[in-house]
């Protein structure tokens, strides 16, 4: 039995720890808040072939500019990391409320998803240098309460703003929260003076990895759909994706600081929680991207109400994950809970394949509860198990992997299905109306909830069996999606551990830190790579 080492450090500032838990919330409202925006934001700017990569640009640089920020936050200072994170974030969020067509969007999207990259890392990396250790739990639990509050708040404010002031102040709202933010880390946050890490930055790492994940989502995007399946292009792109993550393996084998430490994968458990962690993460942004389309476009809600209406899938994912850390601590339970969660996932996608233009709006709103009780049960418990699954001094870089595959796993999902939801809106469109008035739909002629009510009546039910095909397609993905979770679920062991938030204590570490350190002390490589 082990001691844990005093932690004499003081009490953090209030104010320094809520400009912190503001940098983790924007970062995950963020991920959701224009999903009741989109159908407005397509109308007013056209694109719908691009619908998909307003939301997959965001989450593609975030994700892979995850593990960037924490490496830069080990070379060059944790509290300026963070603090250039929320700048380029508030950055790209004024250029995104300015964007005046869909290709701007994108690009502006994009710059702010590198900024999003560093918030929930920066944001967790400082709390673990300004916070001691026993105040970390309940630091912990908030941060826990904020991010349901993110995924149910996202879409509601999303859709508020909308109706009531634009679209494009979706993007507006972060930049005062954001600036508190700064204000509050500069003002409160005074880091204890550490030993920076001196090994080389693993920039080829860096290029490998961005280079695979972007290969990868523009190849789901595209396929099928802008290109064939078989072009020169798609073939090309997969190739170059598949070769640079398989030479992104022995590169951080070798690295002496990795941007991702191998010796986590070491692990039979966390291996399993990322690929669900994955999975996850794409059923998740596949259908809080293409459920308020149908909403909006098929039972005539407002972007408030469709808001409103996604409630029973966001509160059924906030309740279980407030549940679920309980229920993990029974003997089992990593194997338990993330095969019932794939289930639940699974069961609540074929409840959703059932939705029809003529469902009644109380009906089409309960259905997708089943559906939020899986995802967030997945989620959650895939969390605790990758916390479970490593030891302490590890956490930093586990919680990187963990943000890193989920993201990634958001954005591939969101630009494969959504690939399939535009094929087959606009097929359905093409079979039911004149080519002529198809294109004009689909290139920005307009179409937005708030003008569909004036079209002709030919035309509403053409759309909205349009929508609803290209929904059922979206659902069907992430029904193999779930399905593939479910499988994944069942190659997780028990742990012995009965509390799998705490870390396998009892494990000997592989880079054991001297009894008289105040804190456990990773090796360099995995310090490298730590947020």
């Amino acid at each position: 039995m082990t001691t844990e080492p005093t932690d004499d450090r003081p009490k953090p500032p209030l104010l320094g720890v809520l400009g912190l838990m503001l940098g983790i919330f924007l970062s995950a409202l963020d991920g959701q808040i224009i999903g009741t925006a989109l159908p407005t934001i397509v109308g007013d700017l056209g694109g719908l072939e691009h619908l998909s990569w307003a939301v997959t640009a965001y989450l593609l640089t975030s994700a892979a500019a995850t593990p960037l920020w924490g490496r830069l936050g080990d070379l060059y200072g944790r509290k300026g990391a963070y603090q250039w994170a929320v700048a380029v974030f508030l950055l790209g969020s004024a250029l995104s409320g300015l964007a005046q067509d869909m290709g701007e969007l994108i690009a502006f999207r994009a710059l702010q998803g590198v900024g999003a990259g560093g918030l929930m890392v920066g944001a967790l990396s400082v709390i673990g240098v300004l916070v001691p250790a026993t105040d970390r739990g309940r630091v912990q639990s908030v941060i826990g309460v904020l991010m349901p509050i993110a995924f149910v708040g996202g879409p509601l404010l999303g859709g508020f703003l909308t109706d009531r002031l634009s679209w494009r102040w979706a993007f507006y709202v972060n930049l005062p929260v954001g600036l508190f933010a700064l204000a509050a880390v500069a003002l409160a946050v005074r880091l204890p003076k550490a030993e920076r890490v001196r090994v080389p930055f693993d920039w080829a790492g860096v290029a490998l990895l961005t280079t695979g994940i972007l290969g990868l989502t523009l190849v789901s995007s595209w396929g099928g759909t802008t290109y064939a399946w078989t072009s020169p292009l798609i073939l090309g792109t997969g190739v170059v994706a598949v070769v640079a993550l398989a030479a992104f393996v022995p590169v951080e084998l070798r690295a002496p600081g990795p941007l991702i430490p191998p010796a986590l994968f070491r692990s039979r458990n966390f291996s399993v929680a990322q690929v669900l962690g994955f999975l996850a993460g794409a059923v998740m942004l596949a259908l809080i991207g293409y459920l308020p389309q149908y909403l909006q476009f098929v039972q005539g809600a407002t972007p408030t109400t469709g808001g409103l209406l996604l409630l029973p899938l966001m509160l059924g994912m906030m309740g279980t994950q407030l549940v679920t850390a309980r229920l993990m601590g029974r003997p089992g339970g990593e194997r338990r809970y993330p095969v019932l969660g794939g289930a639940l996932t699974l069961a609540g996608s074929v409840l959703l394949l059932f939705l029809g233009t003529d469902t009644p709006v109380a009906v089409a709103s309960g259905l997708t509860a089943v559906a939020g009780i899986g995802i967030g049960l997945l989620m959650q418990s895939t969390m605790l198990t990758s916390m479970g699954a490593v030891p302490r001094q590890d956490m930093g870089a586990a919680m990187g992997v963990v943000t890193l595959l989920r993201s990634f796993g958001g954005s591939l999902g969101m630009a494969a299905l959504g690939a399939v939801y535009t094929a087959r809106l606009t097929a359905g469109l093409e079979a039911r109306l004149s080519p002529a008035d198809a294109a004009h739909l689909t290139g920005g002629g307009g179409l937005t909830p708030a003008t569909l009510a004036g079209l002709p009546p030919a035309v509403r039910d053409a759309v909205g069996t349009a929508v609803t095909s290209g929904l059922h397609g979206a659902v069907a993905g992430g029904l193999g999606l779930a399905a593939v979770a479910t499988a994944v679920a069942l190659l997780a062991r028990p742990n012995p551990n009965p509390n799998p938030a705490a870390g396998p204590a009892s494990r000997p570490s592989p880079n054991p830190a001297p009894s008289s350190s105040p804190e456990p002390s990773p090796s360099p490589a995995v310090r490298a790579a730590t947020p």
